[in-house]
């Protein structure tokens, strides 16, 4: 910003620290209260934006504004009085960025109670109080870092495994040059004890009714009675059995007894237990050219979303089984394997090597970048896609080991929250009376 620019802001040159951003207020302008940025005009007109909110969301937003050429009146956590002295500048737009949804709907609503007029942009995941909000409150738009950024980092996905970057050749060149098939695929300890007892008690009727059938010459019917009698561990008809096939039968009982606890176990756990994957249907782990996204939170459970809806098969993991998304995986059927992303054993069994992509989108960046390294240790070619956002980690780790595609969501969010505020700044009957 030049020295001109700056004296018309109430700003002097002089005040300034390197960086424009860093111009501390003309001494004749004071600050309204701690902690808060205030960007006054040289006239005492108010500030053009208010951002609301301590978060890195509320970072990107301001520093897209001045860039812009934008004020900026920054307030962090301010209370009833501090808003409404805040609105009483009449800004031209306000943007509500807060970590929780519901101290973001109580600043919206006190927004739009204070001046009804307002342009309003709040964060908030939860869609059933976004979409209520946003029919209360038609002066606002409502949106979320999540809904702003999963489309940016599907086409991540889908550009590092696209047949320009060998995705699609190295899926094909890993199943050909794996003839004994796919690995299997990971399945809840309910599902493993469920097809255990089933195949154990199969097998033993299967066993029994060929012995009666073929070797003691019984009729099929009579030899399905006397294996479904074995089966059930009532024994054998009240006849004469020879030796042999009397040892058999009462060790096959034996056995049916124990497939018969595995079988019950497994069938009370997945009657009892949430669902994250299933043997068949949608909840199946896929096999090939799928997205692998690591971290369901937020993000990843709209990145999720947004590649489903894209026709890309997604499985999710997820190292925390009380994650407070799960059952959103749930509701919208995505399969989520239960595990650390990057634990080379899951990932090998999810296929990674045959997978378009691996998307570390949790919301620690020394996690993602774990996952990352993991991930190139097992399958090099397969494209990799990191949240960053938060942290400086990504950027130091970047500069020694090319580990993929990084997105900064905070900052995908932020200008597409500036050019909301931008847009609906040039329709504000107040803003363009001024010539703004």
């Amino acid at each position: 910003m030049t020295p001109t620019r700056l004296q018309s802001r109430g700003l002097e040159p002089a005040n300034c620290r390197g960086d424009w951003r860093e111009c501390a207020p003309h001494p004749r302008t004071a600050a309204t209260s701690a902690g808060v940025r205030d960007f006054p005009t040289a006239s005492g007109q108010s500030a053009a934006f208010l951002v609301i909110g301590d978060t890195p969301l509320g970072d990107r937003i301001r520093d897209g504004l001045l860039d812009e050429g934008e004020l900026v009146d920054r307030r962090v956590d301010p209370g009833d009085d501090e808003l409404v002295e805040a609105l009483a500048r009449q800004p031209g737009g306000v943007a509500i960025a807060t970590h929780d949804d519901v101290v973001a709907l109580r600043y919206a609503l006190a927004v739009a109670h204070v001046d009804s007029a307002v342009p309003i942009v709040v964060t908030i995941f939860d869609r059933t109080i976004s979409n209520r909000v946003a029919e209360l409150l038609p002066q606002a738009v409502v949106t979320s870092t999540a809904d702003l950024a999963a489309p940016r980092l599907a086409a991540a996905c889908l550009a590092s495994g696209s047949p320009a970057t060998g995705g699609f050749q190295r899926a094909r060149d890993a199943i050909r040059l794996n003839p004994k098939g796919p690995r299997r695929t990971p399945r809840d300890l309910s599902d493993r004890l469920l097809l255990l007892g089933l195949v154990g008690l199969a097998a033993v009727l299967v066993t029994d009714f060929l012995w009666l059938w073929l070797r003691a010459g019984h009729l099929p019917a009579d030899a399905l009675l006397e294996a479904a009698r074995v089966v059930a561990t009532v024994g054998p008809g009240p006849v004469d059995v020879p030796a042999g096939y009397a040892t058999f039968a009462s060790l096959a009982m034996l056995a049916s007894v124990c497939f018969t606890a595995l079988f019950t176990a497994g069938l009370v756990e997945r009657l009892l237990e949430p669902r994250l994957v299933a043997l068949v249907g949608a909840r199946r782990v896929p096999r090939r050219g799928h997205v692998i996204v690591v971290g369901i939170g937020q993000v990843g459970i709209r990145l999720c979303a947004e590649l489903r809806r894209r026709g890309v098969r997604v499985v999710g993991v997820e190292r925390d089984p009380s994650a407070s998304q799960l059952h959103v995986a749930r509701a919208l059927r995505i399969p989520v394997v239960v595990g650390h992303g990057s634990d080379r054993d899951v990932l090998e069994r999810l296929g990674l090597g045959r997978a378009l992509a691996i998307a570390a989108v949790g919301s620690d960046e020394y996690d993602n970048i774990a996952v990352a390294i993991a991930a190139n240790g097992i399958a090099p070619g397969t494209g990799v896609v990191m949240r960053a956002g938060e942290q400086e980690a990504m950027a130091e780790t970047r500069s020694l080991l090319p580990l993929g595609e990084t997105e900064d969501v905070w900052s995908i969010a932020g200008q597409a929250i500036v050019a909301l505020l931008l847009t609906r700044l040039a329709h504000h009957p107040a803003i363009a009376h001024d010539g703004r």
